[in-house]
């Protein structure tokens, strides 16, 4: 048995499958999974900070390439267990496209994950900072995190909108390709590569921006002052992570290029090579 168990037409036939079934869920349900996707994502967050924090001493390609395969473990929780995931949830583009849904049950499905999205890498990140694995091997980890929060939060405008679209190409083909394959061994084995070579690359995925960056702001807002003595640094060198940045500096052009990603060159394109096929 290979990985990939179904053909790409007949991948194209069951994500519209999905997605009609993704667009009729009720309110509750769609919140309670896109709540999940969100601490799934950033579970994905926590685990390549831990990989990229100070003291794990390795070439810049071999961090960053670690840091995604373990990263991965967010979006193989999304596929195995169900939740809903804005950025995959781009290919329903294809269900309203085949008029199996409406295109306002599109929209409301898309809206209601995001928000939902939010709150779930909100809720996680407020755990983790009760949590103070932030104070974790002398400080470094909360370091790490606010450098990665800081990194984001720089980006200009049309950087952002870029580093999204080229994320969420390769975001929704991994959920793509998880949609051909029928075992828990062979969805793991085409969602890892796909999504720690995104990683790597350092692209822009506006779910695990909606935990990475308000950590940061935590982070930088309320740790104490032993924190900063641990790192011998202070609140002042990270004040370009705030709200303004996050909201408008990053997740807005993030979130636009991941819609440009997933529901144009993929959910489009494929719709246009077998889409309109019986």
């Amino acid at each position: 048995m290979t990985s990939i168990d179904l053909s790409p037409k007949e991948i194209a036939q069951k994500t519209i499958s999905i997605g009609k079934a993704k667009a009729e869920k009720n309110f509750s349900t769609l919140l309670i999974l896109s709540m999940f996707a969100g601490i799934f994502i950033g579970f994905g967050g926590i685990f390549s900070t831990i990989v990229l924090t100070e003291g794990n001493e390795m070439p810049f390609g071999v961090g960053k390439l670690l840091a995604g395969i373990v990263f991965s473990v967010g979006l193989i929780l999304v596929v195995v267990c169900g939740a809903e995931l804005f950025t995959g949830n781009n290919l329903i583009v294809l269900s309203w496209l085949k008029k199996e849904i409406s295109f306002l049950k599109f929209i409301r499905n898309l809206t209601i994950v995001y928000i939902g999205n939010f709150l779930g890498s909100l809720f996680l990140v407020g755990l983790m900072f009760l949590s103070k694995q932030y104070l974790f091997n002398n400080g470094l980890v909360g370091k790490k995190a606010l450098d990665i929060a800081l990194s984001k939060s720089s980006l200009d405008f049309w950087q952002a909108v870029a580093l999204g679209v080229l994320c969420n190409i390769v975001v929704c083909l991994a959920v793509w390709a998880s949609f051909g394959a029928k075992t828990f061994a062979s969805k793991v084995a085409v969602i890892v590569p796909i999504i720690a070579m995104f990683i790597a690359a350092g692209f822009e995925h506006c779910v695990a921006n909606m935990y990475f960056l308000p950590l940061g702001w935590v982070i930088k807002s309320f740790a104490p002052n032993t924190f900063w003595q641990m790192i011998e640094s202070s609140a002042g060198k990270y004040v370009g992570i705030n709200w303004n940045s996050i909201l408008f500096g990053n997740l807005l052009p993030v979130t636009i290029g991941n819609i440009i990603g997933g529901v144009v060159f993929v959910g489009i394109g494929y719709w246009l090579v077998y889409g309109k096929e019986k």
